[in-house]
């Protein structure tokens, strides 16, 4: 009976989800009346997370299996509409539901390169990729390669990919869990980190691919209300049109001549030269850095013994010892934080505190505009390969009963995503308005409470600081993460809190749904790639699913203590995994499509090659990975290619590798070349 509930006619689908969303539409209006009752913001923000996550855990347990079909991919028997509404939550991540709008914020014309690249990524994997593994059958992409390849070596080499590749891009969706539980419940970002683990956990650890399927359509609904709901308040507030994606054209021509006004005001030009002073002054610290950090250490020791001297009072005395506790310890963090300090301030010092013109393509001189062009068109390459080779995203499409399904859910699933990306840029300049209209100039004795309050969860995320004294904020004196932009964007445009709640409660199911199919990507690679196909074939279905579930709660422990460290920007994040993803996976898989004369000793060559050079690069061109792995020296650019983009660089080797060693090895044998002829064979009518 159960199991019916989500294997029954799809009428009855259709009627359970509609009435879902309903459900979910009535809460916000019972707690937006709440709100104008006097209902305190904190117990809209535990409805919002608690609601939510409960009619995960719901689905989660209703859908519990023991069975490796349903385990791994949902008994193939999911209705090629969900799976299109599923690949769309599973696709619709942290990065894309919170970091593609301030994306688009700051980096306005260039940030279009995600939208074309993770839009077009899908035209590859319907055309090249998604309806052949449909056709194979089996479970997983190391499944794939191993039968294709006739080779255990490239299922190993493929399952360590997947689990790679997968394992950065989670930490970057829990990265977002922290962030928003934060913003729902006052939470801290650890205690947000733990919430969701115990929702992913309660999604997909008993049910696998089939909780997480029908957890993800439910998923998807929320984050696309939350998402439309208020775009569409903000764009009739601004324009008086309920179709932001038809209107905000208008919008630029406004938003570009106030930039213009922005970059001659006097007073920003004056917090620009103060920015520069700071980034002149950590140079100056990091030309000697050793004398610099004792000399700072020296200052703070003597500015404590001065105030205990003259029995200062106590809180002054504690927030000196405060300042002294915060410096660098080691020379080594000094350099590190002194760095930083000057790249931010060097580009708070640039006209719009460093943001891109909104109306200008490829702004800045000759040179730096052809930087820009080749970065754009590198970055929506890498994007499109990238999202051809993720795992979780290519095991969704094994779930549907037909080849023919395949490619209807890859159709589905662009329907579904557009109707979030096609709105992310309007909301970048709407948001980008109400920044520059309304927030930039207003007394700092009346700025919104939202801003105290997300300046206590990290000042390095939301901050506002009045440097030349005039007790106006001038936008170099506010800085604003990308990744906030999304979270702040209903309270900035004047919206009840209600649409903020609502609006994290979208981002957590966007989170959640990407960790779920991150998550079982891990674990399949482990149980079943690694222990089931390569050490105990004889293995007990029970025991598989057993194991799959003990990895998985391993993975996400794991995942979970590198995100506490809260790592570098959520979609910076993301897009080095789909670098990994296009290096490592795309030629191999492309060629075992297509290719006949493709061999095993090709393969794997192309997949190590892809990685190393993706990798390599990456520690290169990245000041992070830099330090990381102990590289001396200043970072190096090929051509200036941002390290966002060091797939431009990994699929070209792991092709050429591919291709070369294929052709100068024995060919497969007739059973590797039957496979393909198997594959692309025209289906009987």
């Amino acid at each position: 009976m159960i199991a019916a509930m989500f294997t029954g006619p799809a009428r009855h689908l259709h009627r359970r989800y509609v009435l879902f969303a309903l459900s979910f539409v009535a809460l916000v209006v019972v707690l937006g009346l709440g709100e104008r009752r006097g209902l305190p913001k904190a117990w809209i923000g535990y409805t919002f997370l608690g609601a939510t996550v409960a009619v995960y855990a719901i689905i989660g347990i209703l859908c519990r299996t023991t069975n490796p079909a349903e385990y791994f991919v949902a008994g193939r028997s999911v209705p090629p509409l969900y799976n299109g509404m599923a690949a769309g939550a599973d696709w619709m991540s942290a990065a894309s539901f919170i970091g593609l709008a301030g994306t688009l914020y700051a980096s306005g014309y260039a940030g279009l390169a995600y939208v074309l690249g993770w839009t077009g990524g899908f035209v590859l994997v319907a055309l090249c990729i998604g309806p052949y593994l449909r056709r194979f059958g089996q479970y997983t992409v190391g499944d794939f390669l191993a039968e294709r390849y006739d080779s255990r070596t490239l299922r190993l080499v493929g399952a360590g990919a997947a689990i790679l590749v997968s394992f950065v891009y989670l930490v970057a969706q829990i990265y977002g869990v922290g962030l928003i539980t934060t913003r729902l419940t006052g939470l801290g970002f650890e205690v947000g980190v733990f919430v969701w683990l115990g929702g992913v956990l309660v999604c997909s650890f008993l049910g696998g691919m089939r909780a997480v399927t029908w957890t993800q359509v439910a998923q998807y609904l929320i984050m696309i209300l939350a998402y439309l709901v208020p775009v569409i308040w903000l764009s009739v507030k601004q324009t008086g049109w309920p179709l932001p994606q038809l209107v905000y054209g208008q919008q630029l021509h406004q938003l570009a001549e106030r930039e213009r006004e922005l970059i001659r005001d006097p007073a920003e030009l004056q917090v620009r030269a103060i920015h520069q002073q700071l980034a002149d002054a950590a140079a100056a610290r990091l030309a000697d850095v050793p004398q610099a950090l004792a000399d700072e250490q020296a200052a703070a020791a003597a500015s404590v013994a001065a105030l205990k001297a003259k029995d200062a009072p106590l809180s002054q005395i504690q927030a000196a010892e405060k300042q002294r506790a915060a410096l660098p310890r080691t020379p080594a963090e000094a350099e590190e934080r002194w760095r930083r300090e000057q790249i931010g301030e060097a580009q708070l010092a640039q006209p719009l505190s460093g943001l891109a013109p909104h109306t200008q393509p490829f702004a800045g001189d000759p040179e730096q505009a052809s930087a820009s062009r080749r970065n754009f068109i590198a970055l929506a390459l890498c994007l499109m390969v990238g999202t051809a080779g993720l795992p979780h995203l290519l095991t969704r499409y094994y779930t549907t009963s037909s080849v023919r399904g395949a490619r209807e859910s890859v159709a589905w699933s662009l329907v579904f995503i557009c109707l979030l990306y096609l709105t992310a840029p309007a909301l970048a300049v709407m948001v980008k308005t109400e920044v520059f209209n309304g927030l930039v100039g207003t007394s700092f004795d009346q700025l919104p409470a939202w801003i105290r309050q997300w300046q206590r969860v990290d000042p390095a995320l939301l901050s506002a600081v009045d440097l030349n004294g005039d007790g106006r904020l001038q936008l170099g004196e506010l800085r604003l993460h990308p990744d906030l932009v999304m979270l702040v964007m209903p309270e900035l445009g004047g919206l009840p809190y209600v649409i903020s709640g609502m609006v994290a409660a979208g981002g957590l199911a966007a989170a959640l749904s990407t960790a779920d199919g991150l998550l079982l990507a891990i674990s399949s690679a482990l149980s079943h790639d690694l222990y089931f196909k390569a050490l105990n074939p004889e293995a007990s279905r029970t025991r598989r699913v057993t194991l799959s579930k003990a990895l998985l709660l391993a993975a996400a422990l794991a995942a979970a203590a590198v995100a506490s460290s809260r790592p570098a920007d959520i979609l910076a994040v993301v897009t080095a995994a789909f670098s990994i993803a296009g290096s490592t996976f795309f030629p191999a898989l492309v060629a075992g499509v297509f290719w006949r004369r493709a061999n095993r000793t090709g393969a794997l060559a192309g997949m190590l090659t892809g990685l190393f050079v993706c990798l390599g690069y990456l520690a290169l061109a990245h000041p992070g990975l830099r330090a990381l792995v102990g590289l001396p020296g200043p970072v190096t650019l090929v051509w200036g290619i941002h390290p966002a983009s060091a797939g431009l660089f990994g699929v070209p080797a792991g092709a050429l590798a591919l291709v070369l060693v294929s052709l100068l090895t024995r060919p497969p044998g007739e059973r590797e070349r039957g496979i393909v002829d198997m594959l692309r064979a025209r289906p009987s009518p």
